[in-house]
């Protein structure tokens, strides 16, 4: 783990900063794109991983991105609901332009275009969880409190 290096991490790090979170966005050498691979460069459980989902909603095209502990499956048709909107699956083009970032590394915040967003209530049962930092090997800690400040979204069920 080192500090982060990668330009979009940085701009990441500073979007943090400029909204009063103070933490520190790192990078690792491996890939930490899913919640496995960040626990284990981490060294926390995969449940504390905030990862993010995206979906396309099917009458907006616009993105829907649900960030949910990384040991939840995730319910379509709940998402849909909360959204009021019918979802399609992302592909790897998609989530580029919709949000900014490739898949592996979308962050819950600075997207390249406005987003739907939801968040997993399931994380608030940890002190600390890690989101992605704009990249597949950068992640930053915060606690589920800043993550809905930041975010200004409120808790959801979406697990499956």
């Amino acid at each position: 783990m080192k500090p982060a290096q990668h330009p979009t991490a940085l701009r990441i790090a500073q979007l943090l900063l400029d909204a009063g979170i103070e933490t520190q966005v790192v990078e690792f050498e491996q890939p930490t794109r899913t919640s496995a691979e960040a626990a284990s460069a981490i060294g926390c459980s995969v449940a504390e991983i905030a990862k993010s989902i995206v979906f396309r909603g099917t009458v907006s095209s616009q993105a829907v991105i649900v960030v949910a502990s990384g040991d939840n499956r995730v319910s379509e048709a709940k998402v849909s609901r909360a959204v009021n909107e019918p979802l399609a699956r992302a592909d790897a083009d998609f989530v580029r332009s919709a949000t900014g970032f490739a898949i592996g590394g979308v962050a819950p915040l600075g997207h390249s275009q406005p987003v739907k967003l939801l968040l997993d209530q399931d994380l608030r049962r940890f002190a600390t969880v890690w989101a992605a930092a704009g990249t597949p090997f950068a992640v930053f800690p915060l606690t589920p409190e800043q993550l809905r400040l930041l975010t200004a979204v409120e808790w959801a069920d979406v697990r499956q």
